[in-house]
């Protein structure tokens, strides 16, 4: 007993110290991007084409501008001229980005305004890269800033479908990764 009571005194009467203080030093820093910039160099063009016999048919225009077509459609006597939509964007050098494209496109006669086609399958052709689809495409700025693409895609013919002009929009944008 004699002990225990030894040992709780010495226990209450050990002087309680402070810590010394702690100190660190850490990194710090920002990333500064430059805005971005998309310009277009030319539109997404299927060219002229004939409808056969009212049949149903596609028209796919690669990322390398070469149409092949099936169905009911092929190319024109008139004017076989077709283009990819071309793009240029600048930005922070060596900097990853995304390109959002739409999953689809409608365009509509243009004296009607009634009658569509749609646009799908969109394709996408980065510098030095490879064709890939566009719905997730990614590509990287160059050491000066700088990247180029252009867009390919298939436009679906319908049965019976009107001769006629049709036009639309197609929304594309570039956002840092």
């Amino acid at each position: 007993m004699v002990f225990a009571a030894i040992f709780m005194i010495t226990g209450f009467t050990n002087t309680i110290t402070a810590q010394t203080a702690a100190s660190l030093t850490t990194n710090a820093g920002v990333r500064l991007v430059v805005p971005m910039t998309l310009t277009e160099s030319a539109p997404l063009h299927f060219g002229t084409i004939a409808l056969l016999d009212g049949t149903a048919g596609t028209v796919v225009l690669s990322t390398v501008n070469t149409r092949s077509f099936t169905g009911g459609v092929t190319t024109s006597e008139v004017s076989t001229t077709s283009t990819n939509a071309t793009y240029n964007v600048t930005g922070t050098k060596n900097s990853a980005y995304a390109l959002t494209l739409p999953l689809t496109i409608t365009v509509t006669e243009t004296v009607g305004n009634t009658v569509i086609m749609t646009i799908s399958d969109l394709t996408v052709l980065f510098d030095g890269g490879t064709e890939e689809s566009g719905t997730s495409a990614t590509s990287l700025l160059s050491a000066s800033g700088t990247d180029h693409f252009k867009v390919g895609g298939t436009l679906t013919v319908v049965t019976a479908q009107i001769g006629g002009i049709y036009s639309g929009t197609l929304p594309v944008s570039v956002d840092y990764n």
